[in-house]
């Protein structure tokens, strides 16, 4: 797919004037030009020293941030892709990061972290409640015989006991991984059976909306199938109270008796002699030592246990918060996720730079859409994050957000999960601010930051991602691994190391998986599965998966754009398209599956509408040959379509096999897929 300078969406934000030299972006600048005495007067200048000169760009980048070493390292890089080494010699401590506002003269006054819930009413914390709730909590956890290497686990909402316990765990060099509690048993055991965490903290249940949810039951049967858990920790947050760990103590050692129960309060109650303020209380580990393992989405096979280390967390989602979200201390921010996701990770990285962290845990939708954007103005929000197709839902749904809400202080919205279509862009323009600079981002769990994404002063596109991320060498290339000239689609890969590249898959001794993984398709650069077009000016857009292509007669087409024309359609909800290759070379055949609304069925007309506007605003090849309704859309938890599983449904493969409901926000709806496939392939085999 080619794309001219005339197929391009209007630029729908305009930096003001000054924006570069009063962000921190143009902090960084300056500073770079001192040290380097070249010139950096824009982003493009910045952003092509950084590619040009990593080391350089890293290791000025780390003195700017302000670093905080333990032991100096030897050399900023050793080595290239797959396996390079970053800060060799360096120790550091993610968690000294995160607290280093703790120190400040404001810190028993100013919120670091705010917490909303549909289920406990709104809690705030100081930096210095923040900073003693870890020390206790680390406190707990060495008595508890975890030491460093040790992994915990979270089945924790999106609350502050998440940040504590994920800060704790770094300060003593321990492991966190952090599963959602709407994710199901099988799941999490697929997930921490590759582990072997030695204590887990659970909560009983959650609210989502008006929906009460019990996990008590499904804590037991997931600690049950771990013989490595030592401690499980409940707490009580749809059901508060001090005896609410001996309520469940019995009925959990009658299926894991090997593990001890106590509360959160208990494990966090007893001395608090390892102050926060004290060396000891932030143990030095090495660049790469691992902080937390993120999980591939698992839609089919185990999850992939993805190493991330506390040197490459720091140092990227310090540039990211920092420059590319030019936060800072007094800054707030939220973006909406919850603890399976990495997004979750890279709000609690806004405590590096000094900025209040606002967490929710609820239903978005519930009462009504407007729940975010009136907590972006009573939350006095700077930068609020949501997904791709929330902002589409509000669109479709007449939602007026700045009617909703005084949104004069929010500056940018960030956009990520799926591709945002230009009408989105223009409905925040139009309906939430022109002030508003829509911040669409991509990059992934992989990496756990984006690798294209915005800067305070570049204008925005409908429809496209501003800029490559300072230090991410981002390229489209062909089947042959040859760059993509401008305007071009190609496969998005990475052809330089970044300091938050995993430093590995857990358990993957010798890196043979790693490497296959993602160095097998382009030797020598990662590989990461998106399509992606880049522009002469170095905006960028991605349109799907490349491992979900459609391919007709030779022509590749991107589901993103099939899914802004069918979902813009007011009877459509939700589309799911498919291309299933003919072997004999022929155009194949092309499934569009779609659920509508309420009342509403997928009669002659709906479908003459949906090939009519398909046909117009895309082209006859993007027709599909079926059209059909099923209940729903299978989605992950995070929110993604399972376009590869249901290719794989129709090539026969049962459902078991091709996802884990376990990882999905809706498992019935695989199964009405399946009822569908079943029916699609007993009529083409006849």
């Amino acid at each position: 797919m080619v794309r001219s300078m005339a197929d391009r969406g209007e630029i729908v934000w305009t930096p003001a004037p000054d924006a570069f030299a009063t962000s921190r972006l143009g902090d960084l600048a300056a500073f770079v030009s001192e040290r380097s005495g070249q010139p950096m007067h824009s982003y493009d200048a910045l952003l092509t020293w950084s590619l040009d000169d990593p080391r350089a760009f890293w290791n000025a980048f780390a003195e700017w941030a302000g670093v905080r070493w333990h032991d100096l390292p030897s050399s900023t890089l050793e080595g290239g892709l797959p396996h390079p080494r970053w800060f060799p010699g360096g120790t550091l401590n993610y968690a000294e990061h995160a607290l280093a506002h703790a120190d400040g003269p404001a810190a028993p006054t100013t919120a670091a972290i705010v917490a909303l819930s549909q289920t406990r009413d709104r809690v705030e914390l100081t930096w210095t409640e923040l900073r003693d709730q870890v020390a206790s909590c680390r406190a707990g956890l060495v008595r508890l015989g975890v030491r460093s290497g040790d992994r915990v686990g979270a089945f924790l909402p999106n609350v502050p006991e998440a940040v504590v316990l994920l800060l704790a765990c770094a300060s003593i060099g321990a492991v966190f991984s952090s599963c959602a509690p709407e994710f199901g048993v099988r799941a999490v055991i697929d997930r921490w059976s590759q582990l072997e965490p030695t204590v887990v903290v659970a909560v009983d249940g959650y609210r989502y909306g008006a929906r009460l949810i019990d996990r008590r039951d499904h804590v037991v049967r997931i600690v049950a199938a771990l013989p490595s858990v030592q401690h499980l920790v409940w707490l009580p947050y749809v059901e508060p109270g001090e005896k609410h760990a001996e309520k469940h103590a019995e009925k959990h050692a009658e299926k894991h008796g090997d593990a001890a129960d106590l509360s959160w309060e208990g494990l966090c109650s007893g001395s608090a002699e390892m102050r926060v303020d004290e060396t000891v209380a932030f143990d030095p580990v090495p660049f790469d030592h691992p902080l937390y393992v993120l999980f591939s989405s698992g839609t089919t096979g185990l999850p992939k246990p993805i190493v991330h280390g506390h040197g490459g967390i720091t140092i990227e989602h310090l540039k990211k918060m920092a420059v590319h979200h030019d936060l800072r201390p007094g800054s707030r921010v939220m973006w909406f996720s919850t603890t399976g996701w990495m997004m979750w990770n890279l709000l609690v990285s806004g405590l590096l730079v000094g900025a209040t962290i606002v967490l929710f845990d609820g239903d978005p939708a519930w009462p009504d859409l407007g729940t975010l954007w009136r907590i972006a103005a009573d939350e006095h929000l700077d930068v609020l994050g949501v997904s791709a197709p929330f902002i589409m839902a509000c669109r479709k749904a007449g939602i007026e957000p700045a009617e909703v809400a005084d949104l004069g202080r929010l500056r940018q919205l960030g956009s990520t999960g799926a591709p945002l279509p230009r009408e989105g862009f223009r409905w925040i323009r139009d309906h939430v601010g022109r002030h508003v600079q829509p911040c669409s981002v991509s990059g992934g769990t992989d990496v756990c930051t984006a690798f294209v994404g915005s800067a305070p002063s570049v204008p925005v596109r409908a429809g496209e991602i501003s800029v490559r991320m300072l230090g991410c060498d981002v390229r489209a290339v062909d089947p042959d691994g040859a760059d993509c000239p401008p305007g071009t689609t190609g496969e998005l890969v990475v052809v330089a190391p970044m300091p938050s590249m995993p430093v590995g898959l857990w358990g993957d001794v010798d890196g043979g998986r790693y490497r296959s993984t993602y160095f097998e398709t382009y030797p020598g650069r990662w590989h990461h599965g998106d399509w992606i077009t880049f522009h002469e000016d170095g905006a960028c857009e991605i349109t799907g998966r490349s491992d979900a292509t459609l391919n007709r007669g030779g022509v590749r087409l991107g589901t993103s754009d099939f899914y802004t024309v069918v979902e813009a359609i007011p009877e459509v909800v939700d589309s799911v398209v498919v291309h299933l290759e003919d072997p004999d070379g022929g155009v194949g055949e092309l499934i569009l599956l779609v659920s509508c609304r309420p009342g509403v069925g997928l009669d002659e007309d709906l479908r003459r509408s949906i090939r009519s506007s398909l046909q117009t605003e895309l082209s006859p090849r993007h027709v599909p040959d079926v059209i059909d309704q099923v209940p729903a859309i299978p989605r992950t938890l995070s929110g993604k379509k399972l376009e590869v599983p249901i290719k794989r449904l129709l090539l026969g493969r049962p459902a078991d096999e091709v996802a884990s409901r376990g990882s999905l926000s809706d498992p019935s709806a695989l199964d009405g897929v399946q009822a569908w496939v079943n029916t699609y392939r007993a009529r083409s085999a006849r």
